[in-house]
């Protein structure tokens, strides 16, 4: 793991605060809003296995957390991952 990447739970239980039929959707916003505060970049790219995690079941219950890999790609961008992806180049 080198400098630049992170792993880290991500909470998730602000999604169950709005209806069900947009849990999925909150999750996603609330990752990208988490990674961009704690990385302090701009743009945030999620992986489409973090994306089918997150949808897994359903939209009206994803999970209540979530643990990925961040990886920053350059000074505003980062990449979230699943812990056992790689990077693609």
């Amino acid at each position: 793991m080198s400098s630049d990447e992170i792993v880290t739970t991500i909470p998730l239980r602000k999604a169950y605060y709005v209806p069900r039929q947009k849990r999925a959707n909150k999750a996603i916003r609330l990752i990208k809003e988490y990674v961009s505060r704690h990385l302090h970049v701009s743009t945030v790219k999620i992986s489409n296995r973090v994306n089918e995690e997150i949808w897994r079941r359903n939209r009206e219950r994803p999970p209540r957390r979530i643990r990925v890999k961040i990886v920053r790609i350059d000074e505003d961008t980062a990449e979230v991952l699943l812990p056992e992806e790689e990077v693609e180049e």
